[in-house]
């Protein structure tokens, strides 16, 4: 884990934005539309429908060109940033789709759901690459390592599945996580590969997956974890419980350094901006989204 010292947390609120039914922010709705907004000015930038049920997770290409959004309608869509388009359609899930995440290279797409399976596309073509069967329950978060080597997943079975990507078969192995005592319900790599993952047993779990050793267990929050984050420089997690509220913990001490306490309604995501200076909370009462700006101490010569 990272050894530096984290500088100074600061913590105030930036932005509320309501208008559902620089830098890009994308939030889902149950109206079955996607949102972007550009997150200095807190505008409205674009509107976009398709899917035909609600939108239960939308994530960034890592080049920033495409967006992937998941939905109850069982499909996922394929977005172009610049024209706000839909690309692609992509079927093949019984039951709703649950989470989407793309390669570090961009070039494929991996999403879960309720009907237990993980299905790898190739992002260019829309094809299906794979299927990946041997969770037991629901598949409700997925995160690619940043080697693009490994593809981790978390069910409502209580266990991650680290699935070994390397192999030319169809034939994918994977090793196990387990540990948690309750439904998996969020998962996500750091930059140098330590993995993180909350769950309905209000910890959270961070992971040497290539030894499957567990490093430090959090403990603070008093319902199931919903969305958990990794600073780009690995200092701080953020976590967003089903509650009002969002953690900021240190890394390296398992200390929670933070606890924003938003005025809104549940918390159901969390993500820092890719300078870490601004960590961003999506509400659950489907009219707001806050943001929070966490900056470092004054004698920190980026701030």
């Amino acid at each position: 884990m990272n050894s530096g010292v984290p500088a100074t947390l600061a913590v105030r609120r930036v932005k509320f934005f309501g208008r559902h039914g620089g830098e890009m922010l994308l939030t889902g709705s149950e109206d079955g539309c996607v949102y972007g907004w550009e997150t200095r000015s807190g505008q409205l930038l674009w509107r976009l429908g398709g899917h035909t049920g609600p939108v239960k997770f939308c994530r960034f290409s890592p080049d920033g060109h495409l967006f992937a959004s998941a939905s109850c309608d069982c499909t996922v869509r394929l977005w172009d940033v610049a024209r706000a388009k839909c690309l692609q359609v992509l079927k093949g899930h019984q039951r709703s789709v649950e989470t989407v995440s793309f390669s570090p290279d961009s070039r494929q797409l991996a999403s879960g759901g309720w009907d237990k399976r993980v299905m790898l596309w190739e992002v260019q073509s829309g094809q299906m690459l794979r299927l990946l069967v041997g969770h037991r329950d629901s598949v409700q978060s997925s995160d690619f390592s940043p080697t693009v080597n490994c593809l981790a997943t978390g069910s409502w079975d209580s266990t991650i599945r680290i699935w070994d990507l390397r192999t030319g078969t169809s034939a994918v192995s994977h090793q196990a996580l387990e540990g948690h005592s309750g439904n998996i319900s969020c998962l996500c790599y750091s930059a140098s590969g330590l993995l993180a993952s909350g769950s309905w047993d209000k910890t959270i779990h961070i992971w040497k997956p290539t030894t499957s050793s567990l490093l430090i267990q959090l403990k603070g929050h008093v319902t199931w974890v919903k969305s958990v984050a990794f600073s780009p420089d690995e200092l701080w997690l953020a976590s967003a419980g089903y509650s009002r509220m969002v953690k900021v913990w240190d890394c390296n001490t398992g200390k929670c350094l933070e606890t924003l306490k938003g005025v809104l309604d549940v918390a159901h995501t969390c993500a820092f901006t890719q300078d870490g200076k601004i960590l961003v909370s999506g509400a659950a009462d489907q009219t707001r989204r806050r943001m929070s700006r966490t900056t470092k101490s004054p004698s920190d010569p980026q701030t």
